[in-house]
């Protein structure tokens, strides 16, 4: 405690903090002339619970006491204001205070406002209650052979530090992984049996129509009427060529193919591969069917191997071909029905335009391109059999190049878009 003139800073040791006092300090006497002995300082009255009932029992380890500090012997009193913060000594007696001044170790303990902080020389310590004893436990069963080494993990994939550890093989993925996935996709469903199903009904059943309606007539080339049925097989080729995508992008599966498969390249050039090599293989076979009962069937002449290759592989290629533009316009689109409606136009429009025109002098020429470069008239001169009957335009393999053409810049440019636009 300090005087009730001077404020008390927090004390410096780390002991127990102050109980308050019971009361008020008393003021402090003047000090005595020189020369004048020092008045007897009366004893002050007990103002603590300790000092009214008397002190504790001696041998009661740790019970603080705040009193004032009373005349130690013969000499000058202490200054009024002194206190002293101590435990109840033991039986025996107690060392002399040490002062720890409020206000730094610096000052005198005679100051008023100093503390003196009492600490006994030795304290009992309390007994400790007896612990029940323990029952002996019972020995720690042996520690079991450690298992036989594992083998080493495979290396973790997605983080460098511990984590998870995929047990499936890490490796690096290629175009025959989507060439695989394409295949699975394009065999599995449903629209991609039902189109080549009736695309072949439809080839072999009119060209086997044809060779029976011909047959016992003498006609000049007689594998060149497969053309009919080859006709009618390209409506059924340009629907599955645009439902090989846009089906995709219609329920949304596209997400879960660009998710397996991030290079959008990759996934459109299996697309093309897959969907091209299974036209063309469907196609060969079919028209090189009918090409076989028409020329057993019908009296012609013996037709050369350009025109048999024309005929068999020739018409392969270029229904492919018209197949793999489809799947371009569809991946451009991204819509089955308008990309089904646009290509249907590019192969019949022409043709349905040119027939309106013949019937106008000013417009012939112009009939006549549309006739010469339409899809049908192209698939005719394949089989050497065009509708003009004329040498204008491209003859033999020559239809053939300028639809290739055609889907290849058709193909490039959904490239193009496949990279740049969202899905």
């Amino acid at each position: 405690m300090t005087s009730p003139q001077q404020p008390q800073p927090a004390p410096e040791s780390g002991g127990q903090p102050m109980p308050p006092t019971a009361g008020p300090m008393p003021p402090a006497s003047p000090q005595p002339a020189a020369g004048q002995p020092a008045p007897q300082q009366p004893s002050p009255e007990p103002s603590t619970p300790f000092e009214q009932g008397g002190s504790p029992s001696a041998g009661e380890a740790g019970t603080m006491m705040l009193q004032a500090q009373p005349q130690p012997g013969p000499g000058p009193a202490k200054e009024a204001g002194t206190m002293l913060l101590q435990a109840q000594p033991p039986a025996g007696g107690h060392p002399e205070p040490r002062p720890l001044s409020a206000h730094g170790p610096g000052r005198s303990g005679n100051e008023p406002g100093t503390m003196m902080l009492t600490v006994p020389a030795s304290q009992p310590q309390p007994q400790q209650a007896q612990q029940p004893q323990q029952p002996p436990q019972a020995p720690a069963p042996q520690q079991q052979p450690p298992h036989p080494q594992q083998p080493p993990a495979a290396p973790n994939w997605q983080a460098a530090g511990a984590g998870y550890v995929s047990p499936i093989p890490v490796r690096p993925t290629h175009l025959g992984h989507a060439l695989a996935a394409e295949w699975t996709k394009i065999r599995s469903v449903r629209s991609t049996m039902w189109t080549l199903g009736v695309m072949v009904a439809l080839i072999v059943g009119i060209g086997l129509l044809t060779a029976t309606a011909l047959s016992g007539h003498r006609v000049g080339l007689g594998i060149s009427y497969g053309f009919f049925s080859v006709l009618l097989g390209t409506l059924c080729i340009i629907p599955l060529g645009v439902l090989v995508i846009s089906s995709e992008y219609g329920t949304g599966m596209i997400r879960t193919t660009m998710t397996a498969c991030p290079s959008r390249a990759r996934v459109l050039a299996a697309k093309a591969i897959v969907f091209f090599l299974l036209a063309f293989v469907i196609t060969t076979l079919t028209t090189t069917l009918v090409t076989l009962a028409l020329s057993g069937m019908l009296d012609s002449r013996e037709p050369t191997l350009d025109e048999w290759l024309r005929c068999t592989v020739g018409a392969g290629l270029y229904v492919s071909m018209l197949g793999l533009l489809a799947m371009a316009v569809g991946s451009l689109l991204r819509h089955s029905a308008g990309a089904i409606s646009a290509m249907f136009g590019v192969v019949l429009l022409p043709m349905l335009l040119a027939v309106f025109m013949l019937g106008s002098s000013s417009l012939q020429w112009l009939a006549k391109g549309l006739i010469t470069y339409s899809v049908p008239n192209a698939l005719a001169t394949l089989y050497g059999m065009p509708f003009l009957g004329t040498g204008e335009g491209p003859q033999g393999w020559g239809p053939l190049g300028i639809l290739t053409g055609v889907a290849a810049v058709a193909l490039g440019a959904a490239f193009v878009v496949q990279e740049r636009r969202d899905v």
